[in-house]
């Protein structure tokens, strides 16, 4: 196959990974960041470098030695004193998103939804899983924060960081977050901690980062995974990705269950169980979710059998609100 016709089959998988209806629910939002980012390039991000930039921020007094481009003639007519404008620079953001392949998201009951690209999971499994929505959220997300002109990057994890796209706001960067997912394999056990010390051993700089997951790990565990971030003064937003049927339990009669990343199986009436499983699950989503809001974290709960767009979009506009009374306070 030539140089030519392979960039015409990678333009063609990349489209298929996001629906015109999400673009569509999407477009009208912006990915912002919770903090002040570091950086001096022009985008639409706060940083804390003082200077000639487009957001005005506040007056101070004047000292001899500043610049007097900056001083507010207005202030000084009215005041007769002399007042310094100072403003907040305007940077692009760095937006690192963390995906979970590990075995559990393998897991899926929607069949394949018409005219998608397909992943590795559901190429082996028939079936729309966890790993296909993580797949179809992450090229929205990073659609959206390149049409901002921020960096984007890629994580992929299961039990260790195991592939990396580098952070990019270039024009190919889309296709090499899509061609990565689509590629990549699904399997091994998980460990949130272990992936957050590597990941935030490689990246120094304030980002926001994307942790999408089932997380159906121990709570400790994602407690402490999120507690390092907090340390590293990140911004995390925690999408949790489940199956509609592991949200509903609505099994008919006895089914075979197995464990994806310990190889396990038990044969149980679903019905018997079903009211102390939903009991459960409540509590861990509960846990998780206040866990990422004592960290000052997003925590957002996806069914897999429901549409990216809408529940991406209450996402944006919940941060979009934040963000507006926090400048206004």
């Amino acid at each position: 196959m030539s140089s030519k016709d392979q960039e015409t089959g990678s333009r063609q998988r990349a489209e298929a990974y996001l629906a015109p209806e999400t673009l569509a629910q999407l477009s009208p939002f912006e990915l912002r960041a919770r903090m002040i980012v570091e950086g001096v390039r022009s985008g639409l991000h706060r940083s804390p470098h003082q200077g000639m930039a487009v957001e005005f921020d506040q007056h101070r007094g004047y000292v001899p030695g500043d610049d007097l481009r900056h001083l507010d003639w207005k202030v000084y007519g009215r005041s007769d004193r002399l007042t310094i404008k100072q403003y907040q620079q305007e940077t692009n953001l760095d937006v690192v998103l963390l995906v979970d392949c590990s075995a559990s998201m393998r897991y899926g009951t929607l069949p394949v939804k018409s005219g998608w690209g397909t992943t590795r999971a559901s190429r082996d499994t028939g079936s729309w899983t966890k790993f296909d929505h993580a797949v179809a959220t992450s090229v929205a997300l990073s659609w959206l924060s390149l049409q901002q002109s921020d960096r984007v990057g890629l994580v992929t994890f299961s039990q260790n960081v195991r592939n990396i796209v580098q952070r990019s706001s270039g024009q190919g960067q889309w296709r090499k977050i899509v061609s990565s997912l689509n590629t990549h394999p699904v399997d091994e056990g998980t460990d949130l901690i272990r992936m957050t010390e590597q990941v935030l051993g490689r990246i120094s700089n304030r980002a926001i980062f994307v942790l999408i997951s089932d997380f159906l790990a121990d709570p400790e565990e994602i407690h402490s995974a999120l507690a390092r971030f907090k340390h590293h003064r990140q911004d995390v937003l925690c999408l949790q990705i489940m199956d509609g049927q592991e949200l509903s339990f609505d099994f008919n009669g006895p089914e075979q269950f197995e464990n994806l990343e310990e190889i396990e199986k038990i044969k149980i009436d679903p019905r018997s169980i079903r009211e102390a499983y939903l009991k459960a699950l409540e509590t861990h989503i509960e846990h998780i979710s206040s866990t990422c809001s004592q960290f000052g974290y997003d925590h957002l709960l996806m069914n897999s059998h429901e549409s990216v767009g809408p529940a991406l979009g209450r996402l944006l506009a919940r941060r979009t609100i934040w963000q507006k009374r926090h400048r206004a306070g």
